[in-house]
């Protein structure tokens, strides 16, 4: 039973440091706040968590958790295309990006340890966002060309990534420019999710054009070189 309520308490004081953090910020956010929302002392708390910045990182930690809950990765069946897939994972990451509806607080508080990264952030993408990119370019290395580049296929996986995050950074900006009839027939999820796979997908089935730049920036970087190279020499 002593277990049980100490989860409860652990619990407690991360739902109400979640939103105070999201809202805040680590660096404004004071633990007697935390406190004081869940209602607990602060013997409680460092009893938890030690700390501030540990609690901070489990706080982010749970609103991760909370994240891949509410929107899980699609499991895809053995014969999906890759095409599907990246349709699938783009659905899955705009969903999460933009929020369920449920507690935002973990979507606010992501975003802002992406833009204002804190000793948080390192555990953020080795536990999230480094699996995440795995998978994508597990898909896009599917979709590619063999002779496409390490590099090339980084770039490209950021730009699936980048185009996603737009919808939400920018959100209030796409909210001045577009009417609000045009947003809620035009703009969820979905459909924002198949607009950047469709585009995508036009993309890389027309390599020539990417690949050949490619070539060309690793081929210009070579000559430079080379030319530096004789230049000392002579």
């Amino acid at each position: 039973m002593e277990g049980v309520v100490a989860e409860d308490t652990r619990t407690r004081i991360l739902n109400a440091a979640g939103p105070v953090f999201a809202e805040k910020g680590y660096q404004n956010t004071t633990v007697r706040e935390i406190c004081r929302v869940a209602n607990v002392n602060l013997a409680s708390m460092n009893y938890h968590f030690g700390h501030k910045e540990r609690l901070y990182i489990e706080t982010v930690k749970q609103a991760q958790r909370n994240k891949i809950e509410q929107v899980p990765q699609p499991q895809w069946q053995t014969g999906t295309s890759p095409a599907e897939k990246l349709r699938g994972f783009v659905r899955t990451l705009i969903t999460r990006m933009m929020g369920t509806g449920e507690a935002p607080w973990q979507t606010r508080l992501m975003m802002r340890e992406i833009m204002q990264p804190t000793q948080a952030c390192q555990e953020l993408v080795q536990n999230y966002f480094r699996p995440q990119f795995e998978i994508l370019l597990g898909i896009l290395e599917e979709l590619l060309p063999a002779a496409t580049t390490q590099p090339k296929r980084h770039q490209l996986a950021f730009s699936v990534v980048g185009q996603c995050l737009y919808y939400r950074v920018a959100h209030e900006v796409v909210a001045l420019l577009i009417d609000k009839e045009e947003r809620e027939a035009h703009y969820d999820a979905q459909q924002l999710g198949d607009h950047v796979t469709d585009l995508m997908l036009a993309a890389l089935s027309s390599p020539d054009s990417w690949l050949t730049s490619s070539r060309h920036s690793s081929s210009g970087l070579e000559s430079s070189t080379e030319r530096r190279i004789e230049n000392t020499s002579s």
